[in-house]
């Protein structure tokens, strides 16, 4: 019988960690920061208030070399983020099982997810500078956007501090859809075409991601007796009460912006 343990060590001698990715652990410290994400979600919606009230009476600047340098930045490290952690995780699941891939705590300590999870606790705060180019760019600001930076930030850190097993494939489905995101971004701020049905793609992902960051959590709890699968009640009442919103507001979203317009366009044409 192959165990997760089995399976790790395995995974360790396939995919060897790049020597920046061996660097001092973090988590002492990240697992501290949980405390502080909370100020920061406030002071960041406490930010927007501000830098709405300050552009509304101001012409909108447009930023767009900054703009590109961002996205292309968060891009790379999105589509960097992403082969590395789904690497790992198609070989676990390809080695294991699915039941190994969602019971992840075991895996925390493997260097390439150490580091890489990491990074993506942090990235949480790095790409609220979104907000802040929308605000000074003067473009609309819609809820589901601070809503999930927001609350997002704050997950992110509450289930890095308790190795909630179904962090992999959150980490993982995020980084995935980052990078194709971040890649749209900075051609729509080059002002480079791109298909026009990237945008939709990008949305309808975000849907499936949210849709299965639900049924990972529900997998994790029916699970939640199995080795490395200690899933707690809170944290399958709070990653399913996130996803959940997630899905219904990008749905919603989905609908209002693609699925409406063309029934009104068809409206009008007959």
């Amino acid at each position: 019988m192959v165990t997760a343990t089995n399976v790790s060590d395995e995974i360790e001698q396939m995919l060897q960690p790049y020597n920046f990715e061996l660097f001092h652990d973090m988590r002492p410290l990240l697992e501290e920061y949980w405390a502080t994400s909370f100020p920061i979600a406030l002071v960041y919606l406490l930010l927007i208030f501000v830098g709405q009230n300050y552009m509304k009476t101001r012409k909108g600047f447009s930023l767009q070399g900054p703009l590109i340098l961002w996205s292309f930045c968060l891009a790379i490290f999105s589509i960097l983020g992403a082969l590395r952690t789904w690497g790992h995780m198609g070989t676990l699941i390809l080695r294991g099982s699915l039941k190994q891939t969602v019971c992840f705590s075991i895996f925390t300590n493997t260097p390439i997810i150490r580091f890489w999870s990491c990074l993506f606790v942090l990235s949480k705060i790095i790409e609220l500078g979104d907000t802040a180019f929308i605000i000074l760019r003067k473009r609309p600001l819609i809820f589901v956007h601070w809503y999930h930076h927001s609350t997002v930030l704050v997950y992110t850190s509450f289930g890095y501090k308790n190795k909630v097993p179904a962090g992999g494939w959150f980490m993982t489905m995020n980084y995935g859809v980052h990078a194709i995101m971040y890649i749209y971004y900075t051609l729509r701020a080059a002002k480079v075409k791109s298909p026009t049905w990237l945008p939709m793609l990008i949305t309808s992902l975000q849907i499936l991601q949210m849709f299965m960051g639900a049924t990972v959590g529900i997998l994790t709890y029916i699970w939640r007796q199995e080795q490395g699968c200690h899933t707690t009640m809170e944290h399958f009442f709070w990653s399913f009460v996130l996803y959940v919103t997630y899905f219904i507001l990008f749905a919603h979203f989905f609908h209002q912006t693609y699925v409406v317009p063309k029934v009104k366009a068809k409206t009008k044409s007959q």
